[in-house]
């Protein structure tokens, strides 16, 4: 007797089609690979939709040079394990060259990976970025397409949005442009843990509650370290705590959390009325319209 299929059975079939869509329509495409829990599921996609053969993409890290570095030794060791190209431009290189310029030696950068991103789709020629976005993360990422087509500077019109009727694809690149295609657009948040659990990945140490030196600043704790110390006033705590999402130190934030397995980390997921980027992220407290703004300039 066959078994049904699951939920995550629907979303993985989904997820491999549009990688060998991707494979199939695209000259020139890189898969992201930061080390995040996102990016590690789309390495298994890629295994069920590749194996025994290699990647037909290299993976392509932008690095802000303030990442933490428990997620970047993962990295490096992954994409070793796999046996996969691992190309990785950082934003450190646009700052020497000065296509990148800080306001302050302390701002996040994680906007400025715009340019770097680029200067890497100009150097290798991609014409296909895969990310791990997904559209449950944020209200901007939430009208983004599967594929989403950008213009010679890498910028996102939400309003030229190409229909994906009947999931019909449509990865043709726009002259000097290029496509993102996101294959778990569709996932959410506790899709993507139950598939960790399912698959049995491993992720970076940091996801899973430890204790941390922190301070609170409004509803959101801040992490310090070397690059984001405590200001006059604040009072450092540590806590136990887990990061939801990894990304540049400065802009980051983890949730005071005991969940120390992964199993105790769904029961906190199902748990949650607050989705991971407003738990977490620094840099989406300026504005509504942040992300979005930040998309049109180019970010992922």
């Amino acid at each position: 007797m066959i078994a049904p299929r699951t939920h995550l059975d629907r979303l993985e079939a989904e997820a491999i089609h549009i990688l060998r869509e991707v494979a199939g329509q695209c000259q020139n495409p890189a898969l992201l690979f930061s080390g995040g829990k996102d990016s590690v599921c789309l390495l298994r996609l890629a295994e069920k939709a590749f194996r025994p053969g290699r990647f037909p993409f290299p993976l392509l890290h932008i690095d802000t040079g303030h990442n933490y570095p428990e997620v970047i030794a993962f990295r490096d060791r992954r994409a070793a394990e796999l046996g996969e190209r691992l190309i990785v431009r950082s934003v450190e290189d646009s700052i020497a060259r000065g296509t990148v310029r800080l306001a302050r030696p302390d701002e996040s950068r994680n906007r400025h990976q715009s340019v770097t991103l680029r200067e890497a789709i100009e150097e290798f020629g991609f014409d296909c970025l895969i990310g791990g976005a997904r559209r449950d993360e944020e209200k901007a990422r939430a009208k983004e397409r599967v594929f989403s087509v950008r213009d010679e500077f890498g910028q996102w019109d939400p309003k030229n949005q190409r229909p994906e009727l009947w999931r019909l694809y449509n990865a043709k690149v726009p002259p000097g442009g290029h496509v993102r295609a996101f294959p778990i657009s569709d996932w959410t948040e506790l899709d993507v843990w139950q598939y960790i659990a399912r698959e049995g990945l491993e992720l970076p140490s940091i996801y899973f509650a430890h204790p941390r030196p922190c301070v609170r600043r409004g509803n959101l704790l801040a992490p310090v370290t070397e690059l984001t110390p405590a200001r006059e006033g604040e009072t450092v705590e540590t806590l136990w705590v887990r990061f939801r999402t990894v990304g540049d130190i400065p802009c980051t934030a983890p949730v005071e959390s005991r969940a120390r397995t992964i199993e105790e980390i769904l029961r906190e997921t199902a748990a949650t009325t607050v989705s991971e980027r407003g738990a977490t992220r620094l840099d989406d407290q300026t504005h509504e319209a942040s992300m979005e703004q930040r998309k049109r300039e180019g970010y992922f």
